[in-house]
């Protein structure tokens, strides 16, 4: 199987989106490990799961699906807060990163927003989705040379939605 992992640029995207089973419904945020993990305290749980579901919505665009309206704007809005500075280091190379006295999900968010901002101007970003398979929507890294994968999974997702087609196809009308 392929690695489906983002660069690390947009880890942090896919580990933070990624921490709800669509399926199950299980969320990882919902526990105080999993608030930690993030730096994240529970009073600020709501705005982290927004932040999460904006991010699911692009991702979910990336692969297809239309963005709900106001989805894209409420994105930009979270991630335009995001306080970053520019750091020039001994080589010359600059890099973004979080402006100094941040924490919590205003931390979190400028860690995103910078890796956000490097992965549009490389083009990675596009290629950061969620599984179309309404049922899934796990964020992979679409790795595929022609970057128009659809599912995190050829053998589980995909194998099902176009089975879905065929039966569809083969059912009689009327």
């Amino acid at each position: 199987m392929t690695d489906r992992s983002a660069p690390e640029s947009l880890r942090l995207v896919q580990e933070l989106v990624n921490t709800l089973d669509v399926e199950t419904g299980e969320d990882a945020l919902d526990t105080r490990e999993g608030l930690a993990r993030f730096g994240v305290s529970a009073r600020e749980r709501g705005e982290l799961r927004e932040l999460r579901e904006l991010l699911r919505a692009a991702c979910l665009a990336h692969a297809g699906t239309p963005i709900p309206p106001g989805a894209g704007h409420a994105l930009a809005r979270h991630l335009g807060r995001a306080w970053l500075a520019l750091d020039v280091g001994r080589d010359g190379d600059a890099a973004l990163r979080p402006a100094e006295g941040l924490d919590g999900v205003a931390e979190l968010t400028a860690r995103i927003a910078a890796g956000v901002a490097v992965a549009a101007v490389d083009g990675s970003w596009r290629r950061l989705k969620a599984c179309a398979a309404g049922d899934c929507q796990w964020v992979y890294y679409d790795r595929s040379p022609a970057g128009r994968s659809r599912w995190c999974t050829m053998a589980v997702c995909g194998s099902r939605a176009k089975m879905r087609g065929y039966r569809a196809r083969r059912r009689p009308r009327g």
